[in-house]
């Protein structure tokens, strides 16, 4: 019986290595194409990889936890639907092997054995072949899932059940129609269940409303009583160990490596100027009310996205990068979010932002920041920035000295915007005001560019109408 081998594959970006966080299939499972089989996670992004075959799983091959190259053997998969030798006794079902197995009725290292000459005589999917993301064949109207454990957990060999084929409600009514809290396994992706459990949110009573009746961000929320966020906030207690060792790897190794190499190859220059924001707050509350930006989030980012792409078209040096060999200045604008995930911080980016109205990049960084929060955010949508902001003001900070995003000449901070004492007209009132920094790689910035830039920004949080012109 021939088996398959799955290797893991470059998701992109030239990545040459991921680490394995969770498995969604366990031997003995039935398998269709597309269903998810593994999450990855690379130096940039989590990864679902989904299954390019229909059968059974053989042998997994790595465990959790454990990091490995791109090529490498991780899960086997016996096909479906395979011809016995001409004149033999047809062979077991994997299934039932398994079942058989877990049973006690045969040896448990059948299971293993259906997959062993995989790894010798079976075919191979390489990273190199370009579908290796993609399923063959039709897929299934009702993708399988296991049912897993109280804990989540995936027990060790398990068998769907055969589907059973069941009149399906259109589309808008499933979408309508949430989950009951106590029906059926939780579908929850890694960065709710965590939120979940920071909140001390018990998953299996949240109402689901995700469109496949999944847990999502605002179920958790709604679901985390006064009491159980106002005891998340208090202070904990020491922990018993006295140290806690964390591995560098995956996000937080490339994070410290872009740090240190923006560091200390570009010679930052910092700038900070103080603004009356009071008209750009005016102006955002005036947007939440239009009925053209109904459903849309809209917050004084939006609005420091604008400006600095108005700034950048009148300063064109701050939106490139400096080679050993050339000045290349950017044309367009790739606008960097830097976004604290709980993986650790990312700067995916809008491509394109300078084609962009009003309402396009509100939608657009709504969509970057749901996906970043989630942790879906692909290396694609890291690549390619060409200036970046960062918006430490949700934390509460005034200004601070950003680090240029690798690759990039210009980047800028917008501090909390509060109410502050400001001189107008000769006179002493209460704004709302907000303090920009900004760092430049003063190998293509000068000061007088810097200056102007900064000031660009700035005039335009102060008066938001000037981008009518």
């Amino acid at each position: 019986m021939s088996v398959l081998n799955f290797t893991l594959p470059d998701v992109g970006e030239g990545l040459t290595e991921a680490e394995i966080v969770e498995w969604r299939v366990a031997p003995g499972d039935t398998v269709s194409i597309n269903q998810v089989l593994v999450e990855i996670e690379t130096a940039k992004s989590l990864v679902e990889l989904p299954s390019p075959f229909v059968g059974v799983v053989g042998a997994i091959l790595v465990e959790v936890g454990t990091t490995v190259d791109v090529g490498t053997v991780i899960i086997t998969i016996v096909p479906a639907e395979e011809p016995a030798p001409v004149g033999s006794a047809p062979a077991a079902a994997p299934a039932a092997v398994a079942a058989d197995a877990e049973a006690g009725q045969v040896p448990a290292a059948s299971v293993t054995e259906l997959a062993g000459a995989a790894l010798d005589t079976g075919s191979t999917i390489t990273a190199e072949e370009p579908k290796v993301l993609v399923g063959r064949g039709a897929a299934p109207s009702v993708p399988t899932r296991r049912r897993r454990g109280s804990d989540g957990a995936a027990p060790h060999a398990s068998i769907a059940p055969p589907a059973i084929e069941t009149p399906r409600p259109p589309a808008a009514a499933q979408a309508r129609a949430p989950r009951a809290a106590s029906a059926g396994p939780i579908i929850a992706k890694p960065p709710i269940r965590k939120l979940a459990k920071d909140l001390g949110v018990d998953l299996a009573l949240v109402e689901a409303t995700g469109p496949v009746g999944d847990v999502t961000r605002e179920d958790v929320l709604r679901g985390a009583t006064q009491a159980s966020v106002f005891r998340n906030i208090q202070t904990p207690e020491w922990p018993s160990d006295r140290e806690e060792h964390i591995p560098v790897k995956g996000v937080r190794k490339a994070i410290a490596q872009a740090m240190v190499g923006s560091a200390f190859t570009a010679p930052h220059v910092s700038l900070f100027v103080d603004v009356d924001a009071t008209r750009t707050m005016e102006f955002v509350k005036r947007l939440k009310a239009s009925t053209d930006f109904a459903g849309v989030r809209v917050s004084p980012m939006l609005i420091m996205a604008k400006a600095m792409i108005w700034a950048v078209r009148r300063n064109p040096t701050v939106n490139s990068v400096f080679t050993d060999q050339e000045i290349i200045i950017k044309h367009y604008v790739n606008l960097g979010i830097a976004a604290a995930t709980p993986r650790g911080l990312i700067v995916p980016n809008v491509k394109e932002a300078q084609d962009m109205s009003l309402l396009e990049l509100a939608r657009a960084l709504e969509t970057l920041t749901l996906t970043a929060r989630d942790g879906k955010t692909t290396p694609a949508d890291q690549a390619g920035g060409t200036i970046t902001i960062t918006n430490i003001g949700v934390f509460g900070m005034d200004t601070g000295t950003p680090i240029l995003n690798s690759g990039e000449a210009g980047i800028v901070a917008l501090g909390t915007i509060k109410p502050k004492p400001w001189v107008v007209d000769g006179e002493v009132r209460v704004r709302q005001v907000t303090t920009i920094g900004a760092s430049f790689d003063h190998r293509v910035v000068d000061g007088d560019v810097a200056s102007r830039f900064l000031a660009d920004v700035a005039s335009i949080i102060e008066e938001p109408a000037l981008l009518l012109e």
